[in-house]
């Protein structure tokens, strides 16, 4: 027997199977069941359509029950040998996800000259028929499944490229995620595609979904497909980060690989100055720019109730932006003579005066700004430039909701008012830049309670109207409202435990059942399926490793290494002026 497998030898014959429940393959005696994995890519040969799948299941099978009543001894490898294969064999389920069928023989070309039928193996196999040209390849979703005994292929290089097609496409927006289980082949995603729809990047704690972010979002900033907008809520994105695994390496942000590309604005700057980051600009925020909506977002980390935000909406009514600085400024007796005239409830205004003063303790609030710096956010980003904002020590969950809840809605408007100019002007000049905005934790703001009021719930929604589209990165994807789930365009989901949260991945998804199987069993480390509008069809992938030959391919022509040791010293030298 032989173990050897490539795409020119038949792996197994499809015996059984349906359209919804997928097909089932009986593996060739020469073809070791411990071969196949979960989530592999395989080819299926019909008569005439060829049939690209997903591996969703492997199991035995035995011909007769006495072989299963009276299994030989582990011993008697004579016996073992005899049976497998004829007596004992595997089998393997198999999801078509895409099929092609050509319209004309001429669309194949035998190379070989054994065969007039192009998708018919020669006896070298399917590898002796290479199409034309991929482009005019049309893949097409599965309608109908292969007749019985139809052979089944490892796919090729060719088969990856038709499928996912290659980085340098010249015609698309492709870029590299990872590669497939078993193969040395990139399996690339259309960003054009990527950026069209709100996307999601899940995985259980620890899976590396901050550095599947990093991939993406330097694949986007690096094809400008679009500029992106990034709350960065523990310092992993904007400037170096500490690398998973025993020893203590860093890696690089988006920053150092962007210099011209990538500002970074910090909530915290002393912290920021620590981390010897370079450039950063400060980032400050007035208590006249919060509204009652920013407010109600993180009424479930400041303990208000909705006699409060009731009241809330009362003072602001009265003193419009100056609401909260009038709030807390008030005695008890200018908030019962207030309640009297506005009739409002004094025990809860005075609850939420007490509640507001811990912002007062949030190192980025102030009274009055000395400039709007939303509007310099705003600026960047019609420059083209892509913005992370640091958040330091003020990485709370409050901070995080308040700062990104009053940044996101102002920007939406901003670009709600560009999309409405753009439409009515039909002048591609007026057409606003896409912008992607990526929130971590995102569950916190997509919660059912009250993603109908939040401004992400809102983008989430209108796809793309308004150009704007959201990357949400969450460990708990089941906490993210089902109708807001089954909008999210393209999932990129590393290994999860629980139920919940593998059952809301396939929220909206045909066919997630074959599936489930697959994102269960990936491994814990640099893993991940991905799924949905900016791939053809589902993907198992070794994600790409994000070291120095990832630097040089994707950063920009003038990046260069900082030496360490002039890294430590800037460091070090912050530390002495900060008197650290």
């Amino acid at each position: 027997m032989t173990n050897k497998m490539n795409s020119e030898q038949p792996l197994g014959s499809v015996i059984q199977g349906s359209l919804t429940e997928g097909l089932e393959v009986r593996l060739h005696p020469d073809i070791s069941v411990e071969d196949m994995r979960v989530g592999k890519f395989l080819i299926v040969q019909g008569m005439r359509s060829r049939f690209f799948c997903m591996l969703t299941d492997v199991a035995l099978g035995a011909a007769n029950a006495r072989i299963i009543a009276n299994p030989p001894s582990w011993e008697d490898t004579f016996l073992r040998d005899v049976l497998a294969g004829s007596g004992t064999y595997g089998t393997i389920n198999l999801a078509p996800m895409l099929m092609f069928t050509p319209e004309t023989e001429e669309s194949f070309s035998p190379t070989n000259g054994k065969s007039t039928n192009p998708f018919l193996p020669s006896v070298t196999g399917l590898a002796s028929f290479v199409p034309q040209t991929s482009t005019t390849m049309e893949l097409l979703p599965v309608k109908t499944i292969p007749s019985h005994f139809s052979q089944v292929y490892d796919a090729s290089v060719d088969d990856f490229r038709r499928v996912f097609g290659w980085e340098d496409d010249p015609q698309r927006r492709n870029f590299s995620i990872g590669k497939p289980l078993d193969m040395d082949v990139p399996v690339c995603i259309d960003l054009n595609r990527f950026v069209e729809r709100s996307n999601g990047v899940f995985g259980k704690s620890g899976t590396g979904k901050s550095f599947l972010t990093r991939l993406l979002l330097a694949g986007v900033i690096r094809k400008n497909a679009a500029v992106n907008l990034i709350f960065d809520m523990h310092s992993e994105y904007g400037w170096e980060a500490v690398a998973e695994g025993k020893n203590v390496n860093t890696v690089k942000g988006l920053k150092q690989l962007f210099p011209s590309k990538v500002e970074v604005y910090t909530l915290d700057p002393e912290s920021t100055k620590r981390r010897g980051v370079r450039d950063a600009q400060e980032l400050y925020l007035s208590y006249e720019q919060i509204e009652v909506e920013d407010i109600k977002l993180c009424s479930r980390d400041l303990g208000l109730s909705d006699a409060a935000l009731d009241n809330a909406n009362i003072l602001y009514s009265e003193y419009r932006k100056s609401w909260i600085v009038q709030l807390l400024n008030m005695t008890n007796e200018e908030i019962e003579m207030f309640c009297e005239e506005k009739r409002g409830h004094k025990g809860s205004i005075m609850a939420l005066q007490r509640k507001l003063m811990r912002m007062d303790n949030l190192k980025y609030m102030r009274a009055v700004c000395p400039q709007n710096y939303i509007d310099k956010i705003v600026q960047c980003l019609e420059a083209g430039k892509n913005v992370v904002i640091e958040f330091g020590s003020q990485s709370n969950m409050l901070s995080y909701m308040l700062v990104t809840n009053m940044i996101t809605r102002r920007i939406h408007e901003h670009y709600v008012k560009k999309a409405d100019r753009f439409l009515q002007s039909k002048n591609p000049c007026d057409r606003p830049t896409p912008l992607m905005i990526t929130i971590e934790e995102a569950h916190r703001f997509l919660d059912p309670a009250i993603v109908q009021s939040t401004i992400f719930g809102t983008i989430a929604r209108e796809l793309r109207k308004y150009f704007v589209t959201l990357l949400v990165v969450d460990q708990r994807p089941s906490g993210i409202d089902n109708e807001v789930m089954s909008q999210i365009g393209t999932r990129i989901t590393a290994l999860l435990n629980d139920e919940k949260d593998i059952d809301a991945i396939f929220t909206g998804v045909s066919g997630g059942g074959g599936l489930r199987s697959v994102l269960a069993k990936l491994d814990s480390k640099q893993q991940a399926l991905i799924l949905g509008h900016a791939v053809p069809m589902p993907v198992v992938v070794r994600t790409r490793p994000y070291d120095a030959t990832f630097y040089q391919e994707i950063g920009e022509p003038a990046w260069e290494e900082k030496p360490d040791a002039e890294v430590f010293a800037a460091a070090e030298l912050a530390k002495a002026d900060l008197g650290f």
